[in-house]
């Protein structure tokens, strides 16, 4: 895994939350850990981890705190620990 997708993993789990994360380098970490991101439809980015899936809203511009929120619970339900995973 390349620098730039952990520190980016490890962004979406950071205190406080940050709003200033690029949606494209966070589906292309998401690849990098073994999650299928898919285009749904309806402006919908699904994403499926280990068994667990979840539909995200498709943006061109930085997550919001919630989405940030919705990722780290997504995440942290399919197992991923970047802390434990992943070390900086």
């Amino acid at each position: 895994m390349s620098h730039h997708h952990r520190k980016t993993l490890h962004a979406l789990f950071a205190h406080p939350v940050s709003a200033n994360i690029d949606p494209k380098h966070v589906f292309s970490a998401l690849e990098e850990i073994g999650a299928e991101v898919s285009h749904g439809g309806y402006g919908q980015v699904v994403v499926k981890l280990n068994g667990h899936s979840h539909g995200f809203h498709d943006t061109r511009h930085s997550l919001s705190k919630d989405e940030v929120g919705a990722l780290k619970k997504f995440l942290t339900g399919a197992g991923v620990d970047p802390a434990r995973d992943w070390p900086l």
